[in-house]
């Protein structure tokens, strides 16, 4: 890429400051991983909550990264909790899967 079109990008979209933005963003979540049994008193974006003891990580996350990309990456990362937490047999609360009775099909 010349000069002429890289004057034209965001340099948070440039290789280095991406790195950095996803180096933030997994201490971030490992972060909330090792403190999972703590209870939540932050709110980020999408409504993921996490301690308190997070909360320099978090700074640094939004810090290095676009709002755009911390809001995606929360919706993912909720996504993929909420998924496990379905999956788990541990877990008491995500219960059957329930598909509605053939006869309320139409058929054609």
């Amino acid at each position: 890429m010349d000069q002429q079109q890289l004057a034209g990008v965001a340099s948070d979209v440039l290789a280095g400051r991406r790195a950095a933005c996803y180096k933030a963003r997994d201490l971030f979540y490992a972060c909330l991983e090792k403190q999972k049994n703590l209870t939540p008193t932050e709110v980020a974006s999408v409504g993921l909550l996490y301690p308190s003891t997070c909360k320099k990580a978090r700074v640094e996350y939004e810090k290095n990264c676009r709002l755009t990309w911390v809001k995606h990456f929360d919706r993912q990362y909720c996504a993929k909790k909420r998924v496990n937490r379905f999956l788990d047999k541990e877990n008491t609360r995500s219960g059957p899967i329930t598909l509605p009775e053939p006869s309320t099909f139409k058929n054609p």
